[in-house]
């Protein structure tokens, strides 16, 4: 699993408590001193908002009088994007599925291969898995999501989607193993067990929340969440192997932000600006 890195962390922080607690404009001054709460260092949180500026997912702004930064058009777009997934969790935790399916055939110029790469690690990170080469797959329920994500990303000329049912010559359990990587899935989800289960367990055994320490915990297992529902295509129950750790990690996320949120929103509005 992705290591907490500034950059990412401040992206959580914003999807997490920017949108909501602070209209998704920040002061410098006190973004640092949230980030400080997760043990990052001021010289570490500026080098970050630099390299997200160049990625413009923020922009530069002024709260108060002071220097500060926003969430771009985009950016609040791709927070919105996520919502549904994140917070929702593997569809394959609690699904049984219709057993349909969204095939995504494209085709691109070879002068403009770049875009190929896009479609493909965009699909990949709707949950696509790859049936053959110009060819991806993936539930029924990501249909919605990928059409706005591709026609937002000006890529939708380029793809057919289509509906179906597999029908063979294998069986279907049997194909997903050539589509995902499975294997490589579950452990991710394992990786967030053996990082997050027993901060809900030591958490489960205190009867108070103080919102100076649920504000680290939320946002790290919230770091390390958000990336999974995009790995996991949230596949029928009948197609995973019996040992599936998806809705394990499902439970102990959504256990965490029920425990923790609201206490790591508290200590955000109580954040003032150092003078």
């Amino acid at each position: 699993m992705t290591e907490h890195t500034p950059s990412s962390l401040i992206v959580t922080f914003f999807g997490a408590y920017g949108r909501a607690e602070l209209d998704g404009r920040v002061p410098v001054a006190v973004l640092i001193r949230l980030m400080g709460a997760v043990d990052i260092d001021p010289q570490s949180v500026r080098s970050a908002v630099s390299r997200l500026k160049r990625r413009e997912l923020l922009v530069p702004d002024r709260v108060g009088g002071a220097a500060a930064y926003a969430l771009s058009d985009d950016a609040r777009q791709l927070l919105a994007d996520g919502d549904r997934r994140i917070y929702g969790g593997p569809v394959s935790a609690d699904a049984d599925g219709d057993g349909s399916w969204v095939l995504a055939v494209f085709s691109v110029p070879e002068t403009e291969r770049h875009k190929r790469h896009l479609l493909r690690s965009r699909l990949a990170r709707l949950g696509f898995g790859s049936a053959a080469p110009g060819v991806w797959i993936a539930p029924a329920h990501v249909q919605e999501e990928a059409r706005h994500t591709l026609r937002r990303l000006e890529l939708d000329s380029y793809v057919d989607l289509f509906h179906g049912t597999h029908l063979g010559f294998e069986p279907t359990a049997t194909a997903v193993r050539r589509w995902w990587d499975l294997d490589a899935i579950a452990a991710l989800h394992r990786t967030f067990l053996d990082a997050h289960e027993p901060v809900l367990d030591r958490w489960s055994r205190r009867p108070d929340v103080p919102p100076r320490d649920a504000f680290p915990d939320y946002l790290r297992a919230l770091d390390s969440w958000r990336r999974l529902p995009y790995a996991d295509p949230g596949l029928p129950t009948a197609l995973l192997p019996p040992d599936w750790p998806g809705a394990r990690a499902s439970q102990v996320f959504t256990a965490l932000h029920q425990r923790l949120h609201a206490a790591g929103a508290a200590f955000v509005r109580a954040a003032p600006e150092p003078a």
